[in-house]
């Protein structure tokens, strides 16, 4: 396993920890990748698409729980 694979599969474990709360509303995440400045970006899936607390949601779960189990990592964004 390459580095960036041990660093996906960690940072797909932390998603986890978020995903049953996205799931109750119909929603879900997927990481798309991280770049080599450590910035993961994520698409929102089901009713996360378009939804208005998706910002709320990125900053306050999904960037909290990636960052408090993974320092290194300096944001999370959203592809469009």
């Amino acid at each position: 396993m390459t580095d960036k694979t041990i660093l996906l599969s960690r940072i797909e474990l932390a998603l986890d920890d978020v995903r049953p709360h996205l799931a109750v509303d119909g929603g879900n995440v997927e990481l798309v990748d991280v770049s080599d400045n450590m910035e993961v970006t994520i698409k929102w899936l089901g009713n996360c698409q378009g939804c208005s607390m998706a910002g709320f949601t990125m900053k306050a779960g999904i960037e909290q729980s990636i960052r408090t189990k993974i320092p290194e990592i300096l944001s999370v964004v959203a592809m469009n």
